[in-house]
This record gives C-alpha cells, structure tokens and sequence, in this order.
C-alpha cells in the first residue's frame, strides 16, 4: 500500500508540473507581433524562449516611438526562423522597479537574451538591417559551404555589420571552437572546395587558406598557417577591427574589448583630398605591425574626442599617438607630428621605431576614457535636458512668476552638482540613446 500511494503522488506531482509548464507556455501568443512584457510575465518570457530581443522603452521617448514600427517590421520575419527570435518591449518608466534591477538607465535600451543570458544591442534599428543583424545569433556556429554559390550566398546574407572567416580547405574542426567562442563577433564558415574563380574573387592563392573579409570597409586578409598552437586564433583576433579603423561615435563601440593599443593619428579635415596618402602609409604600417590598431579621427568630425589628446584646429597636424584606450597615451620625442612635404610611410615606420625602442613620454587625456566617451554617447542628453530645466526655473524665478521649489541635488555629467527639480528628478530620469 505505501508504494501504491506514492506512486500515486508521483503521478500526481508529474501531472501539475505538466500543467504548469504548458499554463507558463499558453500566456504568450506568438503570431509575429511584438510581445508587451510586464514585470509580472517578464522572467517567464526570458526563460520560455532561447532567444528574446527586447526593447525597454518609454511612452514619451521620441526615438522609442521612431523604432516601433522598424520593430513591427521585423518581428513576425524573425518569429518564422528555424530557430525563432521573439521581439518584446516593455515600458521600463511604468516598471521602473524592474528596470531598476536590470539597470535600465536610458530609453530606449535594446537587450538580446540569448538562453537568458543578457547583451546590450548596439546594432542597426532599421528593420531589414534589424532582421539581418540578429539572425547571426540564431545561425550555425559554423556554416559549411558545399560549392561556390554557397560561398557567395553566405557573405550577401551575412551583411556588413560583423566581420567574415572562411576556411577554404579547412577541417571544420579547426575552426569550431572559434566559431563557438566569438559567434557574437563574426561569422564563420569552411567551404570544402575552392574554384579557380573563388580564389581569384577572394584573392588567395592556395588551400588550405582562412580568408577575413571586413565587408564594411572593403579589407580581407589571408592566413595560410600554422593553423594550431594558438596561431589561428590570433590572427582571428586580429581581424576583428579593420587595418585602419576611423574614430566615431559607433567604431568606439567596436574597441570595448579591445586589449591592443591604437596608434592614433590626429588630422584636421579626414575628408580632405591628403588623406589618401596618409591613409596609405597607415595601412602599410598596419600590415607589419598587427599587435598594434591603427586609427584616425578629424577635428572637424570629431572635435570633443580629438581635444582629449591635446589636439584641436590650432595644434600642428597631422599628430600621432600610441593610446592605451583608456586614460593615458604615449607620444614619441621629436616625432609628434606628420609633416606633408616628407614621405607619410617614411615617418610613420620612424615613428614607430621610436615607440618600440622606449623612446616616448606618457601624457594623460584631457577628456574622459574610452568606457568614458563611451557612455557619454548615450547620456549626453539628459545633461541638456537638467540644463534646459534650470535655465526654465531661473527664468521663472527672475520674472517672480514661481515660488522656489523644493530641489534635490543631482550630478551632471562634468562632476558638479546640478539643481533641478524634485518634481523632474526618479528613479528613471528621461534620457534618449541617440542613433
């Protein structure tokens, strides 16, 4: 009789987790729209689907209420995947509880919870770019290519936004475990075969070969071995960034883990007809010197981040510097600068000559580091917004038009503290990521 009883339980226990698991299930309708998360469901959502794209927003966000419909667009393509990517949102200024303690601090905040496992979305918001983008989170670790139609249909889909390694010749189990390790950096495939036509287009002259393609900036490289003892990985690592990568407020993004230095050259205009030049002798010292990234940002396009390193339109340009990426950067005695009437290489490789050789001197930045410029691109306008709120209540004041409210004290982004009022200052101050 006991065994009778407790098999009885088991069953019983068997039967309410059963209905449990399917009541878990049965509260989300997926039919391609965009699910609308609460704090109550959100959890169960994280934890019923492999891949969630979620979209912490607020009703008076401006460029909340310009990514909806890109969002819309892109759900029910992403719903009909093999393996399904689910579109949520949820208003983090009503939850602000929950938005709290998933650090939500900016609207709109864009998180992939792939397995429950968060990263922040920095991609494209377009809808098709949206599509393309995610999809390579869902996608075989490595794709293996049967023939060169595969090739050419593996690289138009796999867009520009990440980097692409194809191993002609290649045993996939060679690049397996790469593919597993940096799936959220590029796409990997091998292609069993390679025609005369494919090593010319990819420009590779014998198998086995990995070829690195950067589809956004037009570069590839060829590796043709050892492909063991760590050398594969490092010149996959390598690959990653573009020879030489122009500095703007989305490649920054690209240098968060980033372990190398930048040689980093500083020039007025970069769009000036003398930067093909410059740009030249760059790569050139790129392709000798792969330990190193190498840089370049104008003053004109970005005066803020140039000024950091003591470089603005009355400094004597171009100016060259070996940065660490975070607060301090190396400049090399009697070769601060590229002079235009001697040879751009010529300078370049002394320049690095000296830097190898210890024959530098240690400044620090003016401005803030990268993880400091880095979050200013997305916290910069809540600062203009306490600005505007107190240039308003000043004026008021002035006028004798108010009473003085009561206020609270809040940090501005330069360290000082700023009055605004209580009214305008929660948990969630309004702040928009800038595109």
């Amino acid at each position: 009789m006991p065994s009778l009883g407790l098999m009885v339980w088991w069953i019983s226990f068997l039967a309410l987790s059963i209905s449990l698991s399917a009541s878990s299930d049965d509260q989300f309708t997926i039919d391609g729209t965009v699910l609308e998360l609460t704090d109550s469901n959100f959890e169960s959502a994280i934890s019923t689907f492999d891949c969630v794209f979620v979209d912490f927003y607020a009703p008076w966000c401006g460029h909340c209420k310009r990514l909806n419909p890109e969002l819309d667009a892109a759900a029910p393509i992403l719903a009909k995947l093999k393996q399904p990517i689910i579109i949520a949102k949820l208003n983090a200024d009503k939850y602000s509880r929950l938005a709290r303690k998933l650090e939500i601090d900016a609207f709109p905040t864009l998180m992939l919870y792939n397995h429950g496992v968060p990263m922040e979305y920095y991609g494209p918001r377009k809808a098709d770019l949206l599509v393309r983008y995610l999809k390579k989170f869902v996608a075989p670790d490595v794709a293996v290519l049967e023939s060169d139609s595969h090739v050419k249909d593996f690289v138009e889909d796999a867009g520009t936004s990440f980097p692409v390694f194809i191993g002609f010749g290649l045993n996939e189990s060679l690049i397996s475990g790469l593919g597993r390790k940096y799936k959220k950096k590029a796409w990997f495939a091998v292609a069993k075969d390679a025609s005369e036509d494919v090593m010319v287009s990819y420009d590779f002259d014998k198998a086995p070969a990995l070829v690195a393609q950067h589809p956004a900036y037009n570069e590839h490289s060829v590796f043709y071995g050892p492909f063991e003892d760590g050398f594969l990985e490092e010149f996959v690592k390598q690959n990653f960034l573009p020879l030489i990568l122009p500095i703007n407020h989305d490649t920054l993004k690209l240098l968060k883990d980033n372990e190398r230095k930048m040689v980093l050259t500083i020039v007025e205009d970069e769009t000036h007809e003398s930067m093909g030049k410059l740009i030249k002798a760059l790569r050139a010292a790129a392709h000798a010197n792969r330990d190193l990234v190498f840089g370049y940002v104008g003053v004109e396009q970005f005066e803020e981040f140039a000024d950091s390193f003591h470089a603005d339109k009355k400094a004597k340009l171009p100016k060259i510097v070996v940065w660490d990426g975070d607060e301090e950067y190396d400049q090399v005695n009697g070769i601060e600068t590229v002079s235009h009437e001697e040879d751009h290489l010529t300078q370049v490789s002394r320049f690095l000559e000296g830097y190898r050789e210890g024959r530098t001197e240690k400044k620090r930045i003016k401005g803030p580091s990268l993880m400091g410029f880095f979050n200013s691109m997305i916290g910069t306008r809540s600062v203009y917004i306490i600005v505007f709120l107190v240039a308003v209540i000043m004026m008021l004041r002035s006028l004798g038009q108010v009473e003085e409210p009561a206020r609270v004290r809040t940090a501005a982004s330069d360290g000082q503290a700023t009055s605004v009022l209580e009214g305008e200052t929660s948990e969630h101050k309004p702040r928009d990521k800038e595109d």
